[in-house]
């Protein structure tokens, strides 16, 4: 736990959220994981889901503590009656990565995330603002050197230089924010990663001194370490709901989620998983559909392509037809 003064930040000001702001507590929970992430890439038929998304919702509980912690400080300052507060986990547009390097919990890596010299790259933030002055820590310096491991590890070379990052490659972005068929530019470095990624995290070798995660419910759950990809593609909306009923994944949705799945079964080279490439050729959300059709291309050969392509003439949406006129076939 660090304390810092009201400050100008140099990429945003924290009086844009709230102008009574005087003083900002900036924590961070540690969620290192007990093996290396990167493990499941290796196998194709396989999910691979980031670290963070792994167990509950992060952002639940890290503002139950931070209210924990917040109603501890109104019980300290007794003599502030008219002490006020705002909590924020991403429900904010506070940069939290910058404020928690200035309050000394790490510093931004060349990668762009926080890094401590304790807990490596597994750290969720939260903050605190409030409007009564608190004594400042002092902020936390640069110790990345001439390391480039994390630029080096990125799949879709996303860091166009240290500590700078273009979402629109980034296989986070692309997985879970991203709206719509993904660029094919894209596809095949996204092997068989269907939520997230953590590449650039595992790389950093600050990791050697970090810490599996503690609380019991960043625990991996052990049906997402290394899910099948044929298991997953069985979701249906309300078994998809359940299944990820407190998991960060749930936000994505079904119809995100089954693109991201139909890109990680074109990757596997795996044949087994041509009948669930076939059934998403009807999927009623069209970027499902053109990443189906994208995968029918990975995993049939030409002449296959063309006797399943009669059975979908009735498509309608420019982008699935694209997808259908880049593997030769006009419907």
């Amino acid at each position: 736990m660090n304390w810092m003064r009201e400050t100008a930040e140099r990429r945003a000001d924290p009086r844009v959220l709230w102008s009574d702001v005087r003083s900002i507590v900036m924590l961070g929970m540690n969620y290192g994981p007990d093996s290396d992430p990167r493990d499941v890439l290796a196998q194709n038929s396989k999910g691979a889901i980031s670290v963070y998304a792994r167990h509950r919702d992060y952002h639940d509980l890290v503002k139950g503590r931070l209210k924990m912690l917040a109603s501890w400080i109104a019980g300290e300052a007794k003599k502030e009656p008219a002490l006020e507060m705002k909590v924020f986990v991403d429900t904010a547009p506070v940069m939290e990565k910058p404020l928690a390097a200035a309050a000394g919990l790490g510093w931004q890596g060349k990668h762009t995330n926080l890094v401590s010299r304790e807990f490596g790259s597994w750290l969720f933030l939260g903050s605190i603002f409030l409007n009564i002055d608190l004594p400042a820590d002092e902020p936390e310096i640069d110790h990345c050197g001439s390391c480039t491991a994390c630029m080096e590890a990125c799949p879709t070379q996303a860091f166009p230089a240290p500590y700078q990052l273009d979402a629109r490659r980034c296989i986070s972005y692309l997985t879970i924010e991203h709206h719509g068929p993904i660029a094919t530019e894209f596809r095949k470095s996204m092997g068989n990663r269907i939520y997230g990624c953590d590449d650039c995290l595992a790389a950093c070798p600050w990791n050697k001194f970090a810490q599996v995660a503690r609380e019991a419910k960043l625990q991996a759950r052990d049906d997402l370490r290394a899910p099948g990809l044929d298991a997953l593609a069985s979701l249906d909306d309300a078994s998809f709901r359940a299944h990820f009923s407190g998991s960060p994944i749930k936000r994505i949705g079904l119809a995100r989620f089954r693109r991201n799945l139909m890109i990680a079964m074109g990757n596997s080279g795996d044949t087994h998983m041509r009948p669930h490439v076939i059934d998403n050729l009807r999927f009623p959300d069209s970027q499902v559909r053109a990443m189906a059709v994208w995968a029918v291309g990975q995993l049939f050969s030409s002449g296959e392509i063309a006797a399943l392509a009669r059975a979908y003439q009735d498509e309608t949406d420019d982008s699935v037809l694209a997808e259908w006129r880049a593997l030769g076939v006009s419907l």
